[in-house]
This record gives structure tokens, C-alpha cells and sequence, in this order.
């Protein structure tokens, strides 16, 4: 994997998306710098998913700009993205990966070592041949997170990739994220567990009704929030 400082920082300026007369992002302004994941916090409904989309490049927004690096033509192919259900093909774990490479023009003779180190980075090497539609859920988010990184991403967006997961699950993808961070692919993740944002968290954003409410360092966002909606939302109230 590589990770080139050029696809960074991210800098959103005054992105608006509607559906009609509703509005699902209000002028978020933001960016993101490499370093530690980034991770969105907020309530359903907060656009946190909707941000991802459109980094993504799968959503388009009404009005704003996003620049990579410093360039607003940046390709999409080292950009990568894991929802919180994935779609597994209709073939082995491998095979899915196979696919993967296929599809980011990963020479063919390159593909066996490749997907050799994917499965490692994992934790599925013996699970290689096993159809991926009978994985369990925590496996298939594995496999999910596997396929992405076939795409060699600088940035990997992240849609609450463990909300259904057990808490062995849930840490075995964790240290997945851990992995994938510490070799220089920035991690845009969105969660609705307090304690994982601690845990991953470079920074913070906490995100109400299509706004960012709060940005900052993870440690201090939790220690010292500086906004009201920041302090309720981490004793667990609800946000109005």
C-alpha cells in the first residue's frame, strides 16, 4: 500500500446536498489532514454517511467544492470505501479480492501475492477458498475491508463498519483500521460508538442536521468539548 501526501489534505468548502426540500448537508466546510483517522460522530440523520458518499465521489453535491492535495481534479482511483453491509460476490474470498484487483487494473501476475497479503492483513489466510456469502458477518466486513484496499487507496471512507458486529468482531476490525493507519492510508470513519471514536480517533467531528457542531483533537474533544451539543452528546443526550 501507498499512501502518497499529494491526494492530501481534503478541504470541503460550503458543501450543500438536498433531497428536495430537505437539506442532508448545510455548507459543511471542512478539512481533512493527514495524520490519525478522522472520525464522524452525530445522531442518525446528522449526514455523516451522506458526507462520505460525496467524498466518495458517489454522491454529488448542490453546491460547494472538494480539492485533494491542492487540485480539484484528483482521480478516484485511490479512494476506497466499506459500508456498513457490503455485497459479497457470488464466489470465494479470494475470488472477491481477485475481482477487486481486476477491477484497479492490477496486472493479473501481480494478483496471487496480492491477494496473499490482503488475506493476511485480515486474519482470513485460511479462509481463502471459502465462499464469501458464508463468512459470518464480522468475517465478510473483513473480506469487505480486503477488496478495498485491493484499490491501493491513499484515503478509505468507512460507513459504521461494525455497528452489527460482536465485540470480538468489532476489535478485530479495529486493529485492522490500527494496521492500515500506521502505514499511511488515511482512515474517514463514521461511528456511533463513543468509545471506538476514543479509541481510533485522531480528530473528531461531530456532525447535527448537516453541520459540523464540533471539530478537534480526539483527546481533547472528549476532555474539553468546547460546544454544548458536544458536552450533551457525550453524556449521551439527545440532540434537538
Amino acid at each position: 500500500m501507498r499512501a502518497p501526501d499529494t491526494d492530501l489534505p481534503i478541504v470541503l468548502s460550503g458543501i450543500t446536498v438536498k433531497a428536495g426540500a430537505v437539506t442532508i448537508l448545510d455548507g459543511v466546510t471542512q478539512t481533512i489532514a493527514a495524520g490519525a483517522p478522522t472520525v464522524l460522530i452525530g445522531p442518525n440523520g446528522a449526514g455523516k454517511t451522506t458526507l462520505l458518499r460525496v467524498v466518495m465521489g458517489l454522491a454529488k453535491p448542490d453546491a460547494g467544492s472538494i480539492v485533494w492535495g491542492n487540485r480539484d481534479d484528483a482521480a478516484k482511483v485511490r479512494r476506497a470505501i466499506v459500508f456498513q453491509r457490503p455485497v459479497m460476490l457470488r464466489r470465494s474470498a479470494a475470488a472477491n479480492i481477485a475481482y477487486a484487483l481486476g477491477a484497479a487494473g492490477v496486472p493479473r501476475a501481480q494478483h496471487e501475492t496480492c491477494i496473499a497479503e490482503l488475506l493476511s492483513l485480515v486474519g482470513l489466510d485460511a479462509l481463502a477458498t471459502r465462499p464469501a456469502r458464508k463468512l459470518s458477518g464480522g468475517e465478510q466486513q473483513r473480506l469487505a475491508l480486503a477488496r478495498a484496499l485491493a484499490r491501493d487507496p491513499s484515503v478509505l471512507l468507512l460507513d459504521e463498519t461494525t455497528a452489527s458486529l460482536d465485540p470480538a468482531a468489532t476489535k478485530a476490525i479495529e486493529d485492522i483500521i490500527r494496521a492500515v493507519a500506521g502505514r499511511g492510508v488515511k482512515v474517514v470513519m463514521s461511528t456511533h460508538d463513543l468509545g471506538q471514536a476514543r479509541r481510533l480517533g485522531g480528530d473528531v467531528v461531530l456532525m447535527h442536521r448537516g453541520r459540523v457542531i464540533e471539530h478537534g483533537p480526539a483527546a481533547q474533544f472528549f476532555a474539553q468539548p468546547k460546544t454544548e451539543q458536544a458536552r450533551a452528546f457525550i453524556a449521551g443526550e439527545l440532540l434537538v
